[in-house]
């Protein structure tokens, strides 16, 4: 399956929740990569969730979300999971719709 580019990504507005451990250092890490990613590439296109497993555990439970930080992609076809502190920019951006430009890294 082809990915898709930023011009085709346009119309889409893609939903994420991002689970965090409170202001644990992992969990601000991937608030401050994930805002900053779709700042820069959707734009008003991006619906951020943030939900903080300390005061709404059972959102967790209910998106059978085991580990923190955890990062919830959903457009309309697909649905993808991330977990981690987001470090890994390339595969949140693909995650987002974003193919990887080449001789970018």
């Amino acid at each position: 399956m082809k990915q898709k580019t930023d011009r085709q990504v346009q119309g889409d507005v893609i939903r994420s929740t991002l689970f965090v451990a409170g202001s644990e250092p992992n969990s601000r890490k991937a608030i401050s990569v994930l805002k900053r990613l779709c700042g820069i590439h959707l734009k008003d296109r991006c619906k951020i969730r943030i939900v903080d497993v300390y005061e709404n555990y059972q959102a967790a439970i209910d998106h059978n979300v085991v580990m923190v930080p955890t990062l919830i992609v959903e457009k309309s076809s697909s649905r993808q999971v991330i977990i981690g502190s987001l470090t890994d920019e390339r595969k949140v951006l693909s995650a987002l719709g974003f193919a990887e430009e080449k001789g970018r890294k």
